[in-house]
């Protein structure tokens, strides 16, 4: 399968790309190939697509659903009850709409974190986009919910050789207060010896960082770090409330922090200490979180909280440039998940997004990054290409209205 771009502008000059299988094979001007496939790119840019580092896709179905409330209310009186209601059919619908959504608006990578792990890994399988999946786990220190969830977890990881490589097995464990100390240590062994990624909520609430100490006398990341989970291998998310000594081991541990602005002022979860991680060797991807408590799945909204959120906490205009936030979500995403990508270049893997730029949101042109941070939305992606393939061009996604049109009944179903 080949694929050529003509026309298209990388960087600060107009080339023309071949993709061979599912990579860059060749970028130069006026190339003299042929491809089974060729796009025109006149108007258009091509960059790297979107690493959604944490987010639980099929939440898609309660977007909207229950809005402006405090945390545990929110949880308690109107989430769980409805997730509990959450049949596997409606998790595959939820999922389907969040893949539809998330390469609409540019992302080819997702790291979720779910229950019925087969519905989101078909769905991801199904519309041509990289997934991390994990099935949470959560099982509040009863034995017997700690062994059937270990052994769901066992069975879930032989099976998920039925997918393609573009469906990588990780491990969910929720959270310290929602995970017993024996199965984190599970989680360990098993991740250490298959060399899995580890998904887990980290210090998101003051309440949780509090609640730790108390019935541990250590911050959640002093408690992971006493369990031996901190590694290059754990996906930390949130990270809102750290300590000086927290930043030190995330460092010294290599583990990889995912920035969800959106859903931690929505929430009123706190603030990401970005000022504070400023010249630490510390990896930082960005995430959406869920659509409950952000609506939305799209990374360039994202990124412009992650900027301006930290603009505005800290009172500096330097911090969090868009750069360093556009980087967050590209190469700073495909690191933790073993990725050649990130990056528009040759022998790199051809996960790419050609952006609109007579869009009026990308003019003028002064400086394309900062438009695509502080103007842009989905809408701008023009094409979305994930291992080579086209998964959609000139804003069409196959089947489209299909999966919009299930998940309108599935809603419908739930809160009937």
């Amino acid at each position: 399968m080949s694929l050529l771009i003509k026309n298209v502008r990388h960087e600060n000059r107009v080339v023309d790309i071949l993709i061979s299988g599912n990579t860059f094979e060749r970028i130069g001007p006026n190339l003299n190939v042929q491809a089974e496939t060729v796009i025109d790119g006149t108007d258009k840019a091509i960059l790297p697509s979107f690493v959604n580092a944490h987010t639980h896709a099929a939440m898609s179905l309660l977007r909207g659903y229950a809005d402006d409330m405090e945390l545990h209310t929110w949880l308690t009186e109107y989430i769980w009850p409805l997730e509990g209601r959450l049949t596997e059919e409606d998790v595959t619908i939820g999922a389907e709409l969040a893949c539809l959504e998330m390469i609409k608006s540019g992302t080819t990578l997702f790291n979720d974190m779910y229950w019925h792990y087969h519905s989101t890994a078909q769905a991801a399988e199904k519309l041509g986009l990289r997934a991390a999946v994990s099935s949470v786990f959560i099982d509040f220190n009863d034995q017997e919910t700690a062994r059937t969830r270990w052994e769901e977890c066992l069975r879930l990881y032989q099976e998920t050789g039925r997918y393609s490589d573009r469906i990588q097995f990780a491990l969910g464990p929720h959270a310290v207060y929602s995970v017993s100390r024996s199965s984190l240590e599970k989680v360990r062994d098993f991740a250490l010896e298959h060399d899995l990624i580890i998904h887990i909520h980290v210090s998101e609430t003051e309440k949780e960082v509090e609640e730790c100490r108390q019935s541990t006398g250590l911050t959640p990341v002093g408690y992971l770090n006493q369990l031996g989970l901190l590694g290059p291998n754990l996906c930390a998310c949130h990270c809102v409330w750290l300590t000086d000594e927290d930043i030190e081991l995330l460092e010294s541990n290599r583990v990889t922090l995912v920035h969800n602005p959106t859903s931690n002022m929505k929430l009123c979860s706190g603030q990401f200490p970005c000022h504070r991680l400023r010249g630490r060797d510390i990896a930082i991807s960005l995430g959406t979180d869920g659509c409950s408590s952000n609506n939305t799945l799209d990374m360039l909204e994202s990124m412009k909280f992650a900027a301006l959120s930290s603009k505005a906490a800290f009172e500096d205009p330097t911090i969090m440039p868009a750069e360093e936030a556009f980087a967050m979500a590209t190469n700073g995403g495909s690191a933790i998940f073993g990725l050649n990508g990130g990056r528009i270049a040759e022998g790199k893997l051809a996960d790419c997004i050609l952006v609109d730029l007579s869009h009026p949101q990308l003019t003028p042109d002064y400086n394309l990054l900062s438009n695509l941070v502080y103007a842009a939305n989905g809408d701008c992606v023009n094409t979305t290409i994930c291992d080579g393939r086209i998964l959609m061009h000139d804003r069409v996604v196959q089947g489209e209205a299909d999966i919009v049109a299930r998940a309108r009944q599935a809603a419908a179903r739930l809160t009937s």
